[in-house]
């Protein structure tokens, strides 16, 4: 007579199941209670209140097709201290660019942000952070812009808190994205940073896909890589800036 062995689950599986059962718990209670994190209040009601009257048929009903929802990105989505992230972005871009301009050793703003002086950052004001802006934002490719941000947005840490700027987000708002999307909001980012350095990013972050990115974009002009095929490479300008929507 032969005898069938069986798998026990062991120690681990138990554990690992009992782990899972718990994600899919927090999932569940998530979903059944929108806006999870924010606190009981006059903010969260009339948020769930609106939501509830423009999905609801009725007086404040608004249709699928009409119903978006804009976001400021810096101090919004994900925080601004000490300093606007894009900026700080810039900052290291100053230093990897440093050796091919040797005269930024001794012009500023480019000398301040060598040295790490906030201080005479901040003196050089608008036209100061502009210049760092076209010198670092721009002279390149659109896909070459965007792998920069790409390497660094990957890698980069906040100095306070030594996590990844893109964990610098505010869990309520995440949460209210996505009560949004689910009662069939589109949501879009409407900010003052370029478009370019938050495009790379933010579907993977946010669940905004680029096209609904909206912001401070440079001049791009367009030439054809050969005669004979019509792909073309964008290269961006220095001469100014402007704003630009586009779906």
């Amino acid at each position: 007579m032969s005898r069938r062995r069986t798998a026990t689950p062991g120690r681990r599986d138990v554990a690992r199941l009992h782990l899972a059962l718990a994600v899919l718990a927090l999932a569940t209670a998530a979903h059944a209670q929108p806006l999870a994190s924010w606190n009981d209040g006059p903010a969260k009601t009339s948020i769930l209140a609106f939501v509830q009257a423009v999905t609801t048929k009725g007086e404040s009903f608004v249709e699928p097709a009409s119903r978006i929802a804009a976001f400021d990105n810096d101090g919004t989505l994900w925080a601004e201290q000490p300093a606007y992230f894009q900026f700080a972005f810039a900052l290291e871009r100053v230093k990897a660019l440093a050796p091919k301009y040797p005269e930024w050793k001794t012009r500023q703003p480019f000398k301040a942000a060598l040295e790490g002086d906030m201080k005479a950052i901040a003196a050089s004001g608008r036209k100061g952070a502009l210049e760092m802006l076209l010198a670092t934002h721009t002279g390149m490719t659109t896909d070459e812009f965007t792998k920069i941000v790409t390497d660094w947005i990957t890698t980069a840490q906040h100095p306070r808190f030594k996590r990844p700027y893109t964990e610098m987000v505010y869990q309520p708002m995440i949460e209210l994205l996505a009560l949004l999307r689910a009662n069939g909001f589109e949501t879009y980012i409407v900010s003052g940073g370029t478009v370019e350095f938050m495009r790379p990013w933010t579907e993977r972050v946010y669940g905004i896909p680029p096209e609904q990115v909206i912001g401070t974009s440079f001049v791009t002009t367009y030439t054809a890589t050969t005669a004979s095929r019509c792909s073309c490479a964008s290269r961006r300008s220095i001469s100014s800036t402007t704003a630009r929507a586009s779906r």
